[in-house]
């Protein structure tokens, strides 16, 4: 009984604790993330190197507030770019492509306070990815092709305040990254 009891109390602190906590973006607020990102969600396997690691900005302004009590709604844009190379040597014959995707898009994002100095989000991007390539073998000409199509992710992130205009970014989903570390910058 007294285990019960003193989970319940812990339980009760906690969500006080956690309905204390400020909102640490609100409407108005504007906020520049600059990241770089780590595993590539475009190309994998032995033969694929990276050529420029996936780097991303995004740009969020707030629109609403008292979503949910704390929560509020950003709405911004999206750039994002990465390239890779695959090649692959048989004999004295190479032949080599070069892949470049350069994604432009608009997010919507739901921010909730959890933790003070925290500020924690989840969203959804839609934008147009638009994807370029080279191929080169031994002994031909070089071939040059392009395309482009619907890109979209789901994301879940925080940004850590330093302080009130610098903070750490970290960011979790299915875009031109698994995930995104870096900066945000709030205006």
């Amino acid at each position: 009984m007294k285990k019960l009891l003193l989970s319940l109390l812990v339980v009760v602190f906690s969500l006080t604790q956690l309905l204390a906590q400020e909102s640490t973006f609100k409407q108005g607020d504007k906020v520049l993330n600059l990241g770089i990102g780590l595993g590539s969600t475009l190309y994998t396997g032995s033969y694929y190197k990276i050529g420029v690691p996936p780097i991303s900005a995004s740009f969020e302004v707030g629109v609403a507030d008292g979503i949910l009590d704390k929560g509020s709604i950003g709405v911004g844009g999206y750039l994002g770019y990465s390239s890779h190379k695959y090649s692959y040597a048989y004999y004295t014959y190479t032949d080599s492509w070069t892949y470049s995707n350069f994604i432009i898009g608009a997010r919507g994002v739901f921010h909730y306070p959890l933790v003070n100095k925290l500020d924690t989000y989840t969203g959804l991007l839609l934008g147009f990815n638009i994807a370029s390539s080279k191929w080169t073998g031994t002994g031909t000409e070089t071939t040059h092709a392009s395309s482009g199509g619907v890109a979209y992710a789901w994301f879940v992130g925080g940004r850590y305040y330093f302080t009130d205009k610098f903070a750490g970014m970290l960011e979790l989903g299915y875009g031109i990254t698994y995930l995104n570390i870096g900066v945000a910058l709030k205006f």
